[in-house]
């Protein structure tokens, strides 16, 4: 047998032999760098099926169509993206350490996926599903609204508004390392010197504004 069809075949066999969750996941795996490279509107079930080096119809076997395939692939990315950040969030020891290890986990994720995340959100029928996950931002936001209100003794109402506007600076970041104008390092220096700077002023000025004024008790007769 000739050595280029022995090698298909032994492809073949192998794809084969994948259990349903390995092949779900291969097929996620293709779909996630062709949206990261080329977006949704480049997606088709020939595409997918011809860059996984599968059949049209074995793909419709696991996901009966494109919006289904989307929602289940940006479930996961959330889940992943989420996990990575909550575990470094919990090894960090200062208020910095914690600012800089998130950024520093979105802004290594964007480098190795593109905004996958963001054009999967692009879309209504896709970003229109609850994020399921324990993960999920309004988790984050919480979590991490509790360390500035304790951190910067500010109001919960007040903290998580900030927290919940900082979460789009890391996005920003992200869409700016994209066009390689700064290194990942620098942006991750910027985007946390940002979120500090932002957070103590909010400090100072809520401060200064409910200060109780201190008058001098006038002079008796």
């Amino acid at each position: 047998m000739p050595d280029a069809k022995r090698s298909a075949l032994s492809k073949s066999q192998k794809r084969v032999r994948l259990a349903p969750s390995e092949r779900q996941t291969f097929i996620l795996d293709h779909v996630a760098e062709i949206v990261a490279r080329d977006g949704v509107s480049a997606l088709s079930m020939d595409r997918i099926g011809r860059e996984a080096g599968i059949s049209k119809s074995l793909v419709y076997n696991y996901f009966p169509n494109i919006t289904d395939l989307l929602r289940l692939l940006l479930q996961r990315e959330w889940r992943r993206l989420r996990r990575q950040q909550v575990e470094a969030a919990q090894k960090a020891n200062t208020f910095e350490d914690l600012v800089r290890s998130v950024t520093h986990v979105y802004l290594k994720y964007i480098d190795e996926r593109g905004m996958l995340i963001e054009r999967l959100q692009a879309e209504p029928s896709v970003s229109a599903i609850h994020d399921p996950t324990e993960f999920g931002r309004d988790t984050a936001v919480s979590y991490l609204a509790e360390i500035v209100a304790e951190h910067f003794n500010l109001p919960p109402d007040i903290a998580r508004a900030a927290t919940d506007i900082s979460f789009g600076l890391p996005a920003a970041a992200g869409a700016y390392l994209l066009q390689r104008k700064l290194s990942r390092e620098a942006l991750e220096d910027l985007t946390v010197t940002m979120i500090l700077g932002t957070l103590t002023e909010i400090k100072r000025e809520h401060t200064n504004r409910h200060q109780l004024i201190r008058r001098q008790q006038p002079a008796s007769i």
